[in-house]
């Protein structure tokens, strides 16, 4: 979403329900505006000789207030309007001032608050003042006997120490100074009230955005993370089943007692897989996903993994090098995965004969070196659903992982995952 500046953003115009309360607003000042100039004639206030007559003044009172009706769908056109009939009326001695004033006012007020173009309304508004500043100086040098003498009329002394004009020019200038100024500061904190909150819309907009796009990731990594460990915990075990059925179905023909315990490790396999299968539904029904990471596999089984490869056939040295260390529960699970991926790997693509394991605690990495003598097939080599998962692992730890075909033949997996910190960490 584009992000404005005060200066460039363009506020919405005014809703049906605005433009309703403005047209009933103009009606409403104009009335008592006319109400206002009735009252005013009534006291004598806007009577002289030279005063028009009472259709004149009704005339002047309306044009100068009903063009609120408008203020905030043509703010421009209603501030200009207003600021004509204002000074026209006073000229013709016919205008209305209690209620003309506060229509003036509101019309700058609106021209700050609602002026699209946020350049010309400045100017404008700027404009307007100082024409109304020219007027007063004008009033002043054409009527400042009739000044004076409507402002002193029972005034018998003075105790200032300005003359009572320059004193009355003074007065007229700081009231209007104030009038103009409180007007047009408030016009543009209204102005930048509302971009304030567009802004505030805006960010929550945003933010509304970012959470939902942070939660389909956090769903499609829950997802992945799923799919990766149902992948470690079937692919495992039933390609050790089927290497043990393919046995057993030779064993048959052949010799019905070599059987029983190829047969025997069938139903081990069958047994283990569906437990963890077990636990780790148990755990997703649960409510905690962490907790599909299966306790029970962690560093310390992966000798049950050499254990069920030489059931299946395969002659395997496993080992052990370095002084063991206390791993986190999540680097030790990673590692059993690893181990049983690469392991399941070669059981199922490399026809090898031979599988070399080995576990070497570094200074503050732990190594996984796993490798065969076989022909590094397709499934080995990398492109699969397995290695995938493998890589995922290691760069959950900023670990790194070497796999590929070895210059002797067969291939290798190598990964290595940090621990020294995560260790310190736990252990605090």
């Amino acid at each position: 979403m584009p992000s404005w500046t005060v200066e460039e953003w363009r506020r919405p115009g005014p809703t049906p329900e605005q433009r309703r309360n403005d047209l009933w607003t103009g009606v409403g000042v104009t009335a008592l505006a006319v109400l206002s100039l009735y009252l005013l004639r009534s006291t004598g206030y806007v009577h002289s000789d030279s005063s028009p007559g009472f259709p004149e003044q009704v005339f002047w009172a309306v044009v100068t207030t009903l063009p609120l009706a408008w203020r905030r769908r043509f703010p421009e056109a209603v501030a200009v309007v207003i600021s004509v009939f204002f000074i026209a009326g006073q000229a013709r001695g016919a205008e209305e001032q209690l209620l003309a004033n506060y229509a003036l006012f509101s019309a700058i007020y609106t021209l700050g608050a609602w002026g699209q173009d946020r350049q010309r309304s400045r100017l404008l508004r700027l404009g307007i003042v100082t024409v109304m500043f020219g007027w007063l100086t004008l009033s002043f040098a054409l009527y400042h006997d009739l000044v004076v003498a409507a402002m002193f009329a029972d005034v018998t002394e003075a105790t200032g120490w300005l003359p009572r004009l320059w004193a009355a020019v003074f007065i007229g200038y700081l009231q209007n100074i104030v009038y103009f100024g409180f007007t047009y500061l408030m016009g543009d904190a209204a102005w930048r009230g509302v971009w304030r909150q567009h802004q505030l819309a805006e960010q929550a907009e945003q933010l509304r955005a970012a959470q939902e796009a942070a939660a389909e990731r956090a769903v499609l990594s829950e997802r992945v993370r799923i799919a990766r460990e149902l992948h470690d915990v079937v692919a495992h075990h039933v390609s050790v089943m089927g290497i043990q059925a393919s046995a057993c179905r030779r064993a048959l023909d052949r010799d019905p007692s070599k059987a029983v315990p190829a047969l025997t490790a069938i139903e081990d396999g069958a047994r283990t897989a569906v437990d963890e299968l077990r636990r780790m539904l148990g755990a997703l029904r649960a409510g905690d996903p962490s907790a599909a990471e299966l306790p029970g596999a962690g560093i310390d089984k992966i000798e049950e993994i050499a254990d069920r490869a030489r059931e299946a056939g395969l002659q395997v040295h496993f080992g052990t090098y370095g002084e063991p260390a206390p791993l986190p529960d999540s680097v030790s699970q990673a590692a059993y995965r690893i181990v049983q991926e690469s392991v399941t790997n070669t059981l199922k693509h490399a026809r090898a004969g031979t599988l070399d394991i080995r576990i070497r605690y570094l200074a503050d990495e732990l190594e996984l070196d796993v490798a065969d003598d076989g022909h590094g097939g397709a499934g080995a080599g990398g492109s699969g659903m397995g290695l995938i998962g493998m890589r995922e692992r290691v760069a959950v730890h900023d670990g790194t992982l070497e796999a590929g075909r070895r210059s002797g033949g067969g291939y290798r997996v190598r990964a290595r995952l940090p621990y020294g910190s995560m260790t310190i960490g736990s252990a605090a």
